[in-house]
């Protein structure tokens, strides 16, 4: 039996998959939901430092407040379902090896208040009880970012301006939804002028770095892939996560010497953040220059309104934003039958 330790981070959503799928795949444990208020705000996060030892969570749990009518087990069900779809997590299933025990790590990507403890509880216990799951910190402790708070183990036994910006690109979102209301998160996406992403962890093959870590590499995970895909005779978009100019060589090396079912090759973290505020698209560009046309590509991190134009002149095919759907500001709209009236107390207020 290997053993393998790799840490991960958690959007807002739970959602890795039905829990057949998922005793195959605790490196998806993108499938946890966090709520975190920073200086009153409250935003999506990942998690937090490891001080002092672990405890169990069954002494860190704040009740949830009562609802007579609201099943949050159902919502979580419903969340992991959309998620999942008809076949569960195919890169998982494609990539990870039986008996092989996993240990992730929960990690912050932003300062902040810890508050889910519970919730995370319920979500990994539905989607597997069997999984092992330890935390540092309870609710309403600080955390900074880049610590670590927590792990889960288990052994594996068997949007318009930013559209029109990034032109010629095209802008994508991500799997970062709201909890049951995928469809409408990636339909507001469609509305305001771009493309979505895989629905789920069903519908398309995408190789992230945990997936290449535990393969031994891109080309071992692509190649896993192909032979996955054969097997079960199921065709679908593949594609695979580049870190450095080293891996898309290594993909590129893999593709030419074998019949692969690749499509696309993201390139993430290309776009490297200056000082000034400003963005270097050098990395990405050479890239994009390297695949030239073999593969569709994508590019990932440092993804903004002031930014996107510049990484679309790359020539780079399409462009990811998670905050296009994890940190989307509703427009605040009312609906009053007194109009004049209500026009006037929102202009004194500066609200019209």
């Amino acid at each position: 039996m290997s053993r393998i330790s790799t840490s991960v981070s958690l959007p807002r959503l739970a959602a890795a998959a039905t829990a057949s799928a998922f005793r195959r795949s605790a490196v998806s444990l993108v499938a946890s939901s966090f709520l975190c208020s920073k200086r009153r705000k409250i935003f999506a996060m990942a998690a937090v430092e490891a001080t002092g030892s672990m405890a169990s969570a069954d002494s860190l749990v704040v009740k949830l407040p009562f609802h007579p009518t609201y099943d949050l087990r159902g919502v979580v069900a419903l969340a992991l379902a959309e998620d999942a779809g008809d076949r569960g997590d195919v890169t998982s299933l494609a990539i990870l090896p039986s008996e092989m025990e996993v240990e992730a790590h929960f990690i912050a990507k932003e300062d902040g208040v810890i508050a889910g403890i519970a919730l995370a509880e319920m979500i990994f216990n539905q989607v597997d009880p069997s999984l092992k799951v330890e935390w540092s910190v309870r609710d309403g402790n600080y955390i900074n970012k880049g610590m670590q708070f927590g792990k889960v183990c288990e052994l594996f036994v068997s949007l318009k301006v930013m559209a029109d910006a990034a032109y010629p690109a095209c802008i994508l979102e991500t799997r970062k939804t709201a909890p049951g209301l995928r469809l409408v998160d990636k339909w507001a996406v469609l509305i305001g002028g771009g493309k979505n992403h895989r629905m789920g962890l069903f519908d398309m093959v995408m190789i992230k770095d945990n997936h290449v870590s535990i393969a031994g590499g891109v080309a071992n995970a692509l190649k896993s892939v192909d032979s996955f895909l054969e097997k079960k005779n199921l065709k679908m978009p593949v594609e695979v996560e580049t870190r450095t100019m080293e891996e898309v060589k290594e993909v590129l090396n893999y593709a030419s010497q074998t019949k692969c079912s690749l499509t696309r090759i993201m390139l993430d973290n290309m776009v490297i953040p200056l000082p000034n505020g400003d963005v270097d698209v050098t990395m990405l560009k050479e890239a994009v220059e390297m695949i030239d046309g073999r593969f569709e590509t994508e590019a990932s991190g440092n993804v903004s309104l002031e930014t996107v134009k510049k990484i679309g002149e790359t020539g780079v095919t399409y462009i990811s934003s998670g905050a296009l759907t994890h940190s989307v500001k509703a427009l605040d709209i009312s609906l009053k039958i007194d109009t004049d009236l209500a026009l006037h107390v929102a202009r004194r207020t500066n609200r019209a």
